[in-house]
């Protein structure tokens, strides 16, 4: 091998070690911790243990951090009976709600649960219509019954979960 191929050689190992050493380096930094609001997914609406008050539990489609909110009877069953899919009879309110909605030609376009203060929690509705986009302040449950009867996202700010002392959810064994 002539002086020239082996120059040419011993650049580009040491490039690829370089590289490789780049790469490590890269690899033991971590990557900013995406911010904002996420996606949750409402997990259930159950009772709790020591109080018997409903309780709506929220998992972060992100990162499976999870929010409780204490909620009242009337609010758990607003949410619970679009969540187990059953329809009642006649429209409910938040239904009427969507009814009118629609018939004025405006959309709910998704939920954010915005803030937690001393101990109450604020959340605003999203609504899409001919004049543009609007934002109304709404009680979560409402907010979280609208949303699941309209098929769009709930979103929870990260403050929210930092706040309300969010756990990550245990991780689920593989069956």
């Amino acid at each position: 091998m002539g002086t020239l191929a082996r120059s040419l050689t011993t650049a580009l190992v040491a490039l690829s070690l370089a590289g490789a050493a780049g790469a490590r380096d890269r690899a033991e930094v971590t990557p900013p911790r995406p911010t904002g609001p996420q996606e949750v997914e409402i997990l259930a609406v159950v009772a709790d243990q020591g109080t018997q008050q409903p309780v709506v539990l929220l998992e972060g489609k992100r990162d499976k951090r999870q929010v409780h909110i204490a909620i009242g009877v009337t609010e758990a069953m607003a949410i619970a009976v679009p969540l187990h899919g059953v329809t009642p009879p006649r429209p409910l309110t938040h239904d009427l709600v969507l009814s009118v909605l629609g018939r004025v030609k405006v959309t709910l376009s998704r939920v954010v649960i915005t803030d937690l203060r001393d101990d109450v929690y604020y959340a605003t509705l999203h609504l899409a219509g001919a004049g543009g986009e609007m934002v109304l302040d709404s009680r979560p449950s409402d907010a979280m019954a609208l949303a699941i009867r309209a098929k769009v996202p709930v979103l929870v700010e990260d403050r929210v979960f930092e706040k309300a002392g969010a756990v990550r959810a245990p991780r689920r064994p593989q069956i």
